[in-house]
């Protein structure tokens, strides 16, 4: 593959720039006034340069190369992000242009839905795991994009697995572009062995670091609190990877069905609900919103559970820290390691004919993932970003949850209907569509500190979970009939 090179330079200082935009004032008494996009813009030059590449096709003459692209947030460089993305200057270079139109990340389902009625649908839309797929492509907010990609070229052979799970009637309808961790478990490792315990990372290398393993360890590091110190396991986002970790689904596609099916009444899934329970019931969890790691080690917690983006960038470790990265844990009885990850893709809008343009855009934003230089040129600029992370530490959370060493799940129960997926619209307390509640409830204390068991929580949504779920397979044997 032919390389993509990036040359940055500014021609006045960051600090000047911040300076202008968030500072100034006049001595007429005005207030301060922020610099418009375009004003931040004209003061950064940004010269790219990106060679020729016979791996991706410029757009053809004669073909509309605009794409409206609706999201919360822009492909084009901004005054928070001013330095262009590599895929946007490829794909310009290729005849391409990508027009923003704003909407917020709540509404963005039904800002979407008002411009397809009203036959003015935009060409592309970000792919989220929450009512993408397979909801919203049954009620053809999108296309599939076999026209746009093929899976068996090196370019996409990759993620023809994962590409394999978003399908209907045989057609595709997500191209992952690359994938992202979930959610590692954080720690100090300086705490790590002031507690006397084995380094987790060392028992995950040696083929340990399974649910007992975590669990010994938070219930050791709680036991030694001295008297009058709060200790805790873990705070953070893993009861969704405890359940995935048996390699189940409460939701999933049953292929002798042919259609969308619960387990709750697994016995897998129950013993990981019962995991979670024992970890609540003994004091080993914190709950609450922590959005930091240091955060959440300051609170004499031992673990923190949370993408990395809560360890990176301004959340990143100082220069006396010495932290640690691990997996989830896997399931005690079983040998294979399973956890779900996120995807970066993006979708074709339903009555976009914009085929060619599309077909580029993919390829450009994909191909800054499987070209060796630049993937290299984004690890370096991580460790100037982030002087204090280790290789340990990168593995952990970039490289072998999305490598072979773990089994990539799909999730359907994100993206079945409203009330089973959509916490945009939930309503109870902790604003959790149901499934995302099923696997969290059995940790939740009710108002007269018991807990929920997973067999109240199967007897109280079994019910709504069977009815949304009947709901929706005769909407998807609907579409099935309709585009077969």
């Amino acid at each position: 593959m032919n390389k993509i090179k990036k040359i940055l330079a500014f021609t006045i200082a960051v600090a000047s720039m911040c300076a202008a935009a968030g500072c100034g004032s006049s001595t007429d008494g005005d207030s301060s006034k922020e610099l418009t996009d375009e004003e931040v813009l004209a003061n950064y030059e940004q010269k790219v340069e990106v060679e020729d590449t016979d791996e991706i096709e410029a757009i053809p003459e004669g073909a509309d190369g605009e794409l409206k692209w609706l999201s919360y947030f822009d492909i084009n460089p901004t005054r928070r992000v001013p330095e262009k993305r590599t895929d946007l200057t490829l794909f310009e270079s290729k005849g391409g242009k990508i027009t923003y139109e704003s909407c917020s990340s709540i509404e963005k389902y039904e800002k979407l839905a008002s411009e397809l009625m009203a036959n003015n649908p935009p060409d592309m839309f970000w792919y989220e795991s929450g009512m993408t797929f397979p909801c919203n492509c049954v009620k053809e907010m999108f296309q599939p994009i076999d026209e746009l990609v093929d899976f068996d070229q090196p370019l996409w052979s990759d993620v023809k697995g994962m590409a394999e799970q978003y399908t209907m009637n045989g057609k595709h309808f997500v191209a992952p572009i690359n994938y992202l961790p979930s959610s590692v478990l954080a720690y100090d490792k300086d705490v790590i062995e002031a507690a006397g315990l084995d380094d987790p990372y060392e028992i995950y290398q040696d083929g340990g670091w399974d649910w007992n393993d975590w669990y010994d360890m938070m219930f050791e590091y709680v036991s030694q609190a001295p008297d009058g110190e709060d200790r805790y396991g873990v705070n953070g986002w893993f009861a969704p990877f405890i359940f995935h970790s048996t390699g189940k689904t409460i939701i999933y596609y049953d292929e002798s069905t042919g259609q969308y099916e619960q387990r709750l009444g697994d016995a897998d899934l129950a013993r990981a609900a019962q995991f979670l329970y024992d970890i609540k019931k003994n004091d080993l969890y914190l709950d609450g919103w922590i959005g930091q790691t240091s955060d959440c080690f300051k609170s004499n917690c031992l673990f923190y559970a949370m993408g990395p983006w809560a360890s990176i960038d301004s959340h990143t470790p100082k220069e006396d820290d010495h932290w640690g990265m691990v997996p989830m844990p896997k399931d005690p009885n079983s040998d294979t390691r399973y956890t779900t990850i996120d995807i970066n893709a993006y979708m074709w809008v339903n009555g976009s004919t914009k085929k060619e343009a599309m077909k580029t855009w993919m390829e450009c934003a994909r191909i800054v993932y499987v070209d060796p230089e630049y993937t290299a040129t984004e690890k370096a600029k991580f460790d100037e970003t982030n002087p204090y992370w280790t290789d340990e530490m990168y593995d952990a959370a970039y490289v072998d949850t999305v490598s072979d060493k773990f089994v990539q799940l799909y999730d359907p129960g994100y993206g079945i209907s409203t009330v089973l997926s959509d916490n945009d619209a939930a309503n109870n307390d902790t604003l959790e569509a149901v499934n995302a509640l099923m696997y969290r409830w059995v940790m939740v204390e009710k108002d007269d500190g018991s807990q929920y068991t997973w067999t109240q929580l199967c007897e109280t949504y079994k019910p709504t979970i069977t009815s949304e779920l009947d709901t929706f397979n005769k909407a998807y044997k609907e579409y099935l009939e309709k585009t077969k």
